[in-house]
Parts: structure tokens; C-alpha cells; sequence
């Protein structure tokens, strides 16, 4: 008998006339939603241009979604251009389906090609939309609950996923719980935002300014937990060297985040050194920069009238973040 367990939903379609109201798609929109209001805030309190997040939302959001369905199809073709497989069902997201990589990729260089058009700088506003973005994650997951899919192996925790008939894995027994892999990686991002938040008040108030490296931390905030996540889920996926295909990818993509990191710090370092040096040379200059820390956050904060400027190029120095 079940003495503890996480009921899947009954369904997850509501139909309004002969609209269909799809719970997956709710679950995006929200996260979608959520990321925009919050990327908005963050960003203006930087001295960034009210309504950006919105404008490169509506560029960034369908470029992103197109570029998580390509990833999903190229890396599982079997159930498009396979054996019994249907072409046709390539645009129907709404049965899941979207690759995070490719939404990220895509979704990053729709958002870059805005910015770079109106002339600001890519830093400042991905700092502000790094720990939105995980928020999203964690919201868009549950579509993955409502759908039944995606979740790991059999469990007897008691927060194990009750699963249905319909979307039982060949071999396994009725009434077999599983793990709750999109709750896992839900509170994995949610924990990871929160963190990222820290991570920027500490880089502003130890070096005055992040410099465009939350979105590097990002990458491996996001990675490290996916790692674990996706070695614990049963459904089909293809594999190199006895890994799923996803494993190596968060591997690369940590990777990447930690020298993205790694590179973009040295470049701060280097550009408040030469800022030092150009005050005054020696030790007098760096005690005067150490007394007062915080004046790069406090000038991009409050650098005159019109937000905008304080992110132009021609205003500041492009950062390892451009």
C-alpha cells in the first residue's frame, strides 16, 4: 500500500469551448512572466531603460522556444524521422519536448542582437536576468508534472511520483513510485536564483560592480544540479561513453560558465587596477579605492537623468560581459 507519495495530476487540458487551455504551456507563460517583471526591476535599478526586459522578451522568448524544440529534435530524432516516426509532430511543443540548451542558446543571441541594436551594454542586463531566468526554470517544470514525463528512477521515498497507466515505462509494475526529477530541479533553481542575488550584492559591495559575470554563474549554478538530476531519470535518451547525452552537455556548458566567470573577473580586476592607477600610483590610490568600495554600483545606480545613458557605450567601457 501507498503510505506517502506525489499524486500526478487527472489531466492536463482544460478545454474552454473548443479552446484548449494546456497546463504545460500555463506553467512557461507564468515563468515567461515571472521573468520578465523581476529581469525589469533588477535591471532599472541598475540605471538600465525602463521596458527593455519586455523588449528583448518579445524578441528573445519565440527565438528561444524555437531554438529548444530544434535541440530536442536534433537529439531525438527517432520519434520525428524514425522507424514509426512523424515529421508533423515537430511543431506540437505542447506534449513537451524543449531542449534548455538550445532555448538558452538561441534565446541569449536573440537577446544580444537587441541590446547591441540600441546601443547598450550586454553586461548590466544580463547580471539583472541571470537569477530571473532560473525562476522561469523552476516555474516551466511543472509543465513537466501536469505532462507526467521526465521523472527518474523507482523510489520508495516518501515523496516518490505517483505515475499513471497511460505514462508508465515498459517494466515496471503498477503502482511504482518514481523521482520527482522536475521537483528536484524546481527547488534546485529556485535555490540557485536566491543565491544569485547574494552572489551579486557580494561582488558589488567587495569589488563596486559584477561586471557581467552572473550569467557565467549562472551556467553553473544551473549545470552543477543537472548533472544529478539527469542521471537519475529513466527515460530514453541517447548516450556517449555510457552517459546520457545531457550529462555532457551540462559538463561542457559548466565548463564554459566557469572560464566565461574566470575570464570576466581577471578583466574587472585588470580594468579597476588601471582606473587606480590612473587616480593616483601606489599604495595611497589603492587604499582610497578600498575606502570606498561601492562608487562604480552607487555612479551606474544614479549617473544622471536618463537611465539609458549609464548603459550606452559611449558612456562606460564595454565589460567581459559585452
Amino acid at each position: 500500500m501507498l503510505t506517502a507519495s506525489i499524486p500526478s495530476p487527472s489531466q492536463g487540458v482544460w478545454h474552454i469551448g473548443p479552446f484548449p487551455l494546456r497546463a504545460y504551456a500555463l506553467c512557461i507563460l507564468a515563468g515567461v512572466f515571472v521573468a520578465v517583471w523581476w529581469s525589469d526591476r533588477r535591471y532599472r535599478a541598475l540605471g538600465g531603460p525602463q521596458e527593455m526586459a519586455l523588449d528583448v522578451a518579445l524578441v528573445a522568448v519565440p527565438v528561444g522556444i524555437v531554438g529548444a524544440r530544434l535541440y530536442h529534435v536534433v537529439t531525438s530524432p527517432d520519434a520525428y524521422f524514425g522507424p514509426g516516426g512523424d515529421p508533423a509532430l515537430i511543431p506540437q511543443i505542447w506534449h513537451g519536448g524543449l531542449g534548455i540548451w538550445g532555448g538558452v542558446a538561441f534565446g541569449a543571441m536573440a537577446g544580444i542582437w537587441m541590446l547591441r541594436r540600441r546601443g547598450l551594454r550586454l553586461g548590466p542586463f544580463y547580471d539583472a536576468a541571470a537569477p530571473t531566468i532560473l525562476v522561469a526554470q523552476a516555474l516551466g517544470r511543472f509543465g513537466n508534472y501536469f505532462n507526467q514525463e521526465l521523472f527518474g528512477g523507482p523510489t520508495t521515498l516518501p515523496w516518490g511520483l505517483e505515475i499513471d497507466k497511460a505514462h508508465m515505462p515498459v517494466g515496471y509494475a503498477p503502482g511504482t513510485l518514481f523521482h520527482p526529477t522536475f521537483l528536484y530541479e524546481a527547488l534546485w533553481n529556485a535555490a540557485g536564483a536566491v543565491f544569485l542575488v547574494w552572489l551579486g550584492h557580494f561582488l558589488a559591495r567587495r569589488e563596486g560592480a559584477v561586471g557581467g559575470r552572473l550569467m557565467w554563474a549562472y551556467l553553473m549554478v544551473y549545470t552543477s544540479g543537472r548533472v544529478w538530476i539527469e542521471l537519475l531519470r529513466v527515460d530514453e535518451a541517447h548516450r556517449i561513453l555510457g552517459l546520457r547525452l545531457n550529462v555532457w552537455t551540462s559538463i561542457l556548458v559548466f565548463l564554459i560558465g566557469l572560464a566565461g566567470y574566470v575570464m570576466t573577473s581577471r578583466r574587472h580586476l585588470s580594468d579597476a587596477i588601471s582606473e587606480g592607477t590612473e587616480e593616483g600610483d601606489g599604495p595611497r590610490a589603492e587604499s582610497e579605492a578600498a575606502d570606498r568600495p561601492n562608487e562604480m554600483a552607487e555612479t551606474s545606480v544614479s549617473a544622471g537623468p536618463e537611465p539609458q545613458e549609464a548603459h550606452t557605450k559611449s558612456e562606460m567601457k564595454p565589460d567581459a560581459g559585452d
